[in-house]
């Protein structure tokens, strides 16, 4: 069925059809139902090519994705909120179109989409402090959604991030809270503003509670298991060792876990674990019970919140940039305990 049939069998023009489709708000609420009530029992489907050209649209969202000798972007959170916001361009009728650049040829990149005109808006993907892709993007008039924020910036832009420092502080409080006082952080990339802000949340609760800050305890590397395993058993041979671990990413947590079972300590007895968790599609943390007591904020739900965000900027750009900050929850799992005395 297409436009023409489907306006015949409402018996309205095509064109207050097709603005009731797409959501303009000179419709009326009850002829918008009717119209989209109808689309879905007969199934119709807008011809996307037709629909580009009547509205000078792309219907494509794109995603500029650096490729990085420091910093893989392409990974299982990456998966998880690009999964999210298919689902909402899909609901949209919107395109996704990815593309890999090196690093030096990023801003290239973005000032080549914006001439070709080949998306309607893109998501910023990793922002690190003082982020530049956000004036250039200002500059070009490309509409965009940051996921993430960029501390040092100071220009509107629209974002959607998770409370990290929050999240971070209130996570350290708590092992704090079970007698722990040498806790080891293993945090990401801290030129990424995601890690920076995790490190000060972690900072301020040891602050707050008297204890100094022993930088040997730290650590900042691309969130891998390995990098979890090697720092865990580096600090775990020590005579002082650390008696719990702040992890930035499950993946880094497995690691640990790893290395403390080989330490032949036992988990949440001699060692506690907590972690963020990006409540990963493909690795749950665990079943009825946690494994790890995890601030779980899932990034899938990001991907979608942040894909609606950039689309009701596209369909209404006077609205201005908008902004997002989520909490995550305090997960108790099974990877915490007391302070061994």
């Amino acid at each position: 069925m297409n436009l023409k049939q489907l306006s015949e069998h409402l018996n309205l023009s095509q064109t207050t059809v097709s603005r009731a489709l797409n959501g303009y708000p000179e419709v009326s609420e009850s002829t918008r139902t009717r119209v989209l009530k109808a689309a879905q029992d007969l199934n119709y489907r807008p011809n996307l090519r037709a629909k580009g050209l009547a509205t000078g649209r792309a219907l494509a969202i794109g995603h500029v994705i650096p490729v990085s000798n420091q910093h893989e972007m392409v990974n299982p959170v990456f998966g998880d909120f690009i999964a999210g916001a298919g689902e909402s361009y899909a609901r949209a009728g919107y395109d996704m179109m990815l593309k890999l650049v090196p690093d030096r040829d990023e801003t290239r990149a973005y000032e080549d989409i914006r001439a070709r005109g080949t998306v309607d808006g893109i998501i910023v993907h990793g922002p690190v402090i003082n982020d530049e892709r956000i004036a250039l993007l200002s500059r070009i008039g490309l509409p965009f959604v940051v996921h993430g924020r960029s501390t040092d910036v100071n220009l509107p832009y629209s974002w959607i991030d998770v409370n990290n420092r929050g999240a971070f502080e209130r996570g350290t409080q708590f092992l704090i809270e079970l007698g722990h006082k040498r806790i080891a952080l293993l945090n990401g990339l801290e030129h990424m503003d995601f890690a920076f802000r995790r490190r000060k949340g972690y900072e301020t609760a040891l602050r707050n509670h008297g204890i100094s800050i022993d930088t040997s305890l730290m650590r900042s590397e691309e969130m891998t298991e390995i990098y979890g395993y090697r720092a865990a058993k580096e600090m775990l041979a020590r005579s002082q060792k650390p008696t719990a671990f702040v992890c930035s990413s499950i993946i880094t947590a497995i690691g640990v876990r790893r290395a403390i079972h080989e330490a032949g300590l036992v988990l949440a007895r001699d060692v506690s674990i907590i972690t963020h968790d990006d409540a990963l599609s493909y690795l749950e943390n665990g079943d009825d019970v946690p494994i790890f007591t995890a601030l779980r904020s899932s990034v899938r739900y990001a991907g979608s919140e942040a894909a609606d965000m950039l689309l009701s900027l596209i369909a209404l750009p006077q609205k201005g940039p908008k902004t997002r900050l989520l909490e995550a929850d305090l997960i108790i799992g099974r990877s915490t305990g007391p302070a061994a005395t």
